[in-house]
């Protein structure tokens, strides 16, 4: 068990409080991964970055204040009956995909990060190509971003500001980050474009401490395709994320805030849609860790939202009540095998409005949520949903990682909609069971430089879904979707293991 000891601070304030929490001066590693499947946040610096003296290149071996990374990732897509409407697309739910698509999606990122030669001064830059080459329908913002620069801040990186090991860091500038379990808050690593945000990031102790406090204010910014990337003006989104893990072996405790600020003008003829205000209020809890030594781990994730939403009718906006809840937990058990096979289930569940003429809005908000854990063909978010999962996960050989799961939707709100489809009843005549899916994956470390990863997913529509079927101009919501791909990934740098 870890030994902690208690420095007492006058509470005066919520820093003082926080400051005041046990285990102050402990230097011990408190951070515990989740085992829930893809909920694991993003590293900070990202995954393919490695530092400098810790690459092949032995002249490098004394450079340890420079962090590097270079990455190539192709893949190739092939959808069939695809759910997701074209990019052209507005109020229809009739431009749907009708073709086979063949897609090729490339994208390459470098990044450059120092710190400590220049303490309490860091900063870091990293740029992103994201492309599409072979498609039939209109390139979107999630497959072309081209030549953008998706971080680059500067810092000042306080070591032992708040006791030894326990750092004060203030970020600003354009960042990517990942929160919680990026359910709400991702960079979303599977998709071809990245999200990023503009603003300012303030961090009381770091992951590695038995407690830290992570804050921020930020604009998300827009994407866009051939031109720089700007921030949203009208939107701003903050909040912070408590990590409690003074028992971390066991349990990790994340109580967060997340709010949302926009100022609309959706009578603005610039405008390409209706930009409405809202205020939105998200607290939440997430919890995770183990069941003792029985083998069982979980993870799960409560967030409720008020505030208010704005709404055009009658030619005006009238400010309606937000009123939404959300919640996912996943329960994994792991055998003690060469295979190391882990078995889990999950629940997602997310309102959807109940009627569009009650001035009250009940759909949920995802932020800026990772859907992959949700549906491997994209096709849902956190919001109105019923999301029963079952999955299996394998190693059958080194470094060969299998997955499989089988998946069931339906509407929680039958007069609110399929939203990433496009599909909506508002009467609420069509039935709420969306669908359900199957996938499967291999994942092959290569070596120290090459990942590749195979996939296939079905998605057999439900009575809701085929309700909207057209057997002559489409959509053709009756058929199969399949998807599958092929990816691989090149690291300039290798896995970071010195041989």
């Amino acid at each position: 068990m870890k030994s902690h000891f208690i420095k007492s601070v006058p509470a005066a304030s919520l820093i003082g409080f926080v400051l005041a929490w046990p285990g102050l001066a402990n230097a011990e590693d408190y951070y515990r991964q989740t085992r829930a499947y893809r909920l694991e946040p993003e590293s900070d610096p990202p995954r393919y970055v490695r530092n400098l003296s810790r690459t092949q290149f032995e002249q490098f071996r004394e450079i340890d204040w420079l962090d590097v990374g270079l990455d190539f990732r192709t893949r190739y897509e092939y959808r069939e009956n695809d759910l997701r409407p074209t990019p052209t697309s507005n109020t229809s739910s009739t431009d749907f995909r009708a073709d086979p698509d063949n897609l090729w999606l490339l994208r390459t990122r470098a990044y450059v990060g120092v710190h400590d030669i220049l303490d309490p001064l860091r900063f870091a830059i990293e740029f992103q190509d994201s492309r599409s080459y072979n498609g039939l329908y209109e390139r979107s913002e999630s497959d072309v971003n081209e030549f953008e620069l998706i971080q680059g801040y500067a810092e000042l990186y306080f070591k032992d500001l708040l006791g030894h090991n326990r750092p004060l860091s203030i970020r600003a500038g354009r960042q990517s980050l990942e929160l919680l379990d990026r359910r709400l808050i991702g960079n979303n690593q599977f998709r071809n474009t990245t999200n990023n945000f503009e603003g300012f990031r303030i961090r009381f102790g770091k992951k590695q401490n038995d407690w830290d406090l992570d804050t921020f204010a930020f604009q998300p910014v827009e994407r866009l395709k051939y031109d720089f990337d700007r921030p949203d003006e009208h939107n701003w989104i903050y909040g912070g994320v408590l990590s409690l893990r003074q028992w971390s072996d066991f349990i990790t405790i994340q109580p967060y805030f997340l709010g949302r600020k926009v100022n609309g003008d959706p009578f603005n003829p610039a405008n390409s849609t209706a930009i409405t205000d809202q205020d939105i209020y998200a607290p939440g809890l997430r919890i995770y860790g183990l069941i003792g030594d029985s083998g069982f781990d979980f993870d799960a994730d409560l967030n409720k939202q008020f505030g208010r939403r704005g709404a055009v009718r009658s030619g005006k906006q009238v400010m309606e009540q937000h009123d939404a809840l959300a919640y996912g937990i996943e329960l994994g058990y792991s055998l003690d095998h060469d295979w190391k096979p882990r078995f889990s289930v999950f629940y997602g569940y997310g309102t959807g409005d109940k009627s569009t003429g009650d001035a009250i809005n009940n759909r949920f908000d995802a932020f800026y949520g990772f859907n992959q854990p949700w549906s491997r063909n994209d096709y849902f978010s956190w919001d109105n949903i019923h999301a029963p999962k079952g999955r299996i996960e394998f190693t059958p050989y080194k470094d060969v990682k299998i997955d499989t799961a089988y998946s069931a939707y339906w509407l929680q709100s039958e007069t609110d909609g399929f939203r990433r489809a496009n599909l909506r009843d508002r009467n609420g005549e069509s039935g709420s069971f969306i669908g359900h899916e199957f996938d499967i994956r291999m994942q092959h470390k290569l070596n120290p430089y090459v990942d590749w990863s195979l996939s296939y997913a079905r998605f057999e529509p439900g009575d809701f879904t085929r309700s909207f079927n057209n057997v002559s101009t489409g959509p053709f919501t009756d058929r199969a979707s399949n998807f599958f791909y092929l990816e691989v990934s090149l690291n300039a740098f290798g896995d970071g293991k010195i041989n």
